[in-house]
């Protein structure tokens, strides 16, 4: 009893206060370093967070700037690919258009032929017949010749248009065809000055036929002037020729508005003054 009262008469001193305190502060030192490192730990998060938010934002505007300037490069593609794909089906309905209009000619060139061998039966049974008999009636004679002149004539006209058709319908080798016009350029015509008249004129093809022909020395596309009294109307340029006739192409632009080349015209080569 004696002991645990001496142990309670144990008071408080000031070396025990000073320990105790010195505790406390150390503990405290201790804590404080730990939230320092806490709350530095808490900052380096912050900023990592905020980077990683500027980073996805750039990445967003980037994204959306792409977007906008593929869009015209999306549209012109699909438009490139709408006409690729259209490609084919013009160049079918322009295979179908010339076989067509090859068809057409093709028609038109058996029908010369049979009106050709028309003409050419009627030729021959007006000859037959303008045989002047042993009493011939008064008047047939001149009127049988008539229709003889008529019937030649027609049958000149078939024969060159027999001749243009075969022409449109023959295919052409265009590997040569360039070498061939550049010859045709290159040579000079032979007899300038000489004249002829306009046979015939096929307004559906813009051609004519005239009177001239290689005798005459008229050479392919080489040009003519078209004359009607006097005053010029007009060029054509030389596509085929035979040994007394020739094709010519009419030159469109070289035309007065409303004019056209018709049958009868004078026709003069290019250049020359008589």
């Amino acid at each position: 009893m004696a002991r645990s009262k001496q142990l309670a008469t144990v008071t408080v001193t000031p070396q025990n206060v000073i320990g105790i305190s010195v505790l406390f502060l150390m503990l405290a030192a201790i804590f404080g370093l730990l939230n320092s490192h806490k709350v530095n730990a808490l900052h380096t998060r912050v900023a990592n967070a905020n980077a990683a938010r500027a980073s996805a934002e750039h990445r967003r505007v980037t994204q959306e700037r792409d977007l906008k300037i593929g869009e015209p490069t999306v549209a012109g593609g699909e438009a490139k690919i709408a006409e690729a794909e259209n490609k084919p089906a013009k160049a079918e309905a322009d295979v179908a258009g010339l076989q067509k209009e090859k068809a057409d000619l093709q028609t038109k060139l058996e029908a010369s032929q049979t009106e050709i061998a028309s003409l050419q039966k009627r030729i021959e049974e007006a000859g037959t017949t303008a045989k002047p008999p042993e009493s011939p009636p008064a008047g047939s004679s001149p009127e049988l010749q008539a229709q003889l002149d008529d019937a030649r004539r027609q049958l000149d006209n078939a024969e060159r248009e027999k001749i243009f058709l075969s022409e449109k319908v023959r295919p052409q080798d265009h590997s040569v065809r360039p070498q061939r016009e550049t010859k045709r350029r290159e040579t000079p015509v032979r007899r300038p000055g000489v004249r002829g008249t306009v046979l015939a004129v096929n307004q559906a093809y813009n051609f004519v036929v005239l009177n001239l022909g290689a005798r005459q020395g008229v050479e392919p596309n080489s040009e003519m002037l078209v004359l009607r009294e006097g005053t010029l109307i007009g060029k054509i340029r030389i596509s085929s020729v035979e040994p007394a006739t020739a094709i010519g192409d009419i030159i469109t632009n070289s035309l007065a508005r409303g004019v056209q080349v018709q049958p009868g015209d004078i026709v003069i080569y290019a250049g020359t003054t008589s």
